[in-house]
């Protein structure tokens, strides 16, 4: 049986998604607490890795197993396992053909930027402090300019290895609540660090720093080095994976997010 999760994380205390020998990792303390509930190793997909301090709303992953238990007792008895940072939103029997990465088609993330001058407290490792006053009218007019189907060179990691820099960015909206700045992108996927680094544009731009054309300007040079800085991992949460209706996954809505 292959079996689909939705899992929530916190990634302040983990060295990211993927398994690492010799820190903590999500992707670890998922495979332990579903290997405590299935009395047995359990194996799994997700997907999207994300990187250290990089938080999930719902990471979607998936695994095979020839263990008979219900839905409830695998979200249930894994977060029964599973350390405080992270828990299990819902479980789903899917076909042999679902593929927790590959069958995605749209991934969206929110990042949060914390906009005062003095430096946040409670929300410290859950939102990027910015002291700059930001113009999120600015942000928006310049997230405009890289909807559509780009290659994203300049916006991605130096070590990304994708194959293709080439990504479709379907939404790219900025909105304030209060001392709270949010950026919501989705794509049909994503390079290394390109929501980071397109964050990194927008705050520049979002001070007076740049002008809003330098947005595009950057994106058509296809050069990182002449981009902005990478922004912080703290303020970055993946919120939702889409996958063909078929599949027709227990996912939460969009509003039960992020703030």
């Amino acid at each position: 049986m292959r079996i689909a999760l939705g899992v929530e994380y916190d990634g302040s205390a983990f060295s990211g998604w993927q398994f690492q020998d010799h820190s903590p990792s999500v992707q670890a303390a998922v495979e332990q607490a579903l290997a405590k509930v299935a009395d047995r190793p359990v194996r799994v997909i997700c997907a999207g890795r994300t990187d250290t301090g990089v938080h999930a709303a719902e990471q979607v992953i998936h695994f095979d197993t020839d263990v008979q238990r219900s839905m409830r007792s695998w979200v249930f008895g894994a977060n029964a396992n599973l350390p405080k940072e992270v828990a299990t939103l819902w479980a789903a029997p899917v076909g042999d053909e679902f593929h927790a990465r590959f069958s995605a088609v749209r991934r969206r993330y929110r990042y949060v930027i914390y906009n005062r001058h003095v430096r946040p407290t409670f929300l410290a490792r859950r939102t990027a402090w910015n002291f700059r006053p930001l113009d999120e009218g600015r942000m928006a007019e310049a997230g405009r300019l890289l909807l559509g189907e780009h290659d994203f060179s300049a916006y991605r990691a130096m070590g990304c290895q994708a194959k293709s820099p080439v990504r479709t960015v379907y939404r790219l909206d900025v909105s304030r609540n209060d001392e709270l700045i949010f950026i919501d992108i989705e794509a049909n996927a994503f390079l290394h660090h390109m929501v980071r680094n397109i964050a990194g544009v927008l705050m520049a731009i979002g001070t007076g720093e740049r002008p809003v054309a330098w947005a595009a300007e950057v994106l058509e040079q296809r050069d990182r080095t002449l981009g902005g800085v990478t922004a912080p991992p703290a303020g970055l949460y993946l919120t939702r994976v889409t996958y063909p209706e078929p599949f027709q996954l227990p996912q939460i809505g969009e509003s039960a997010a992020i703030w």
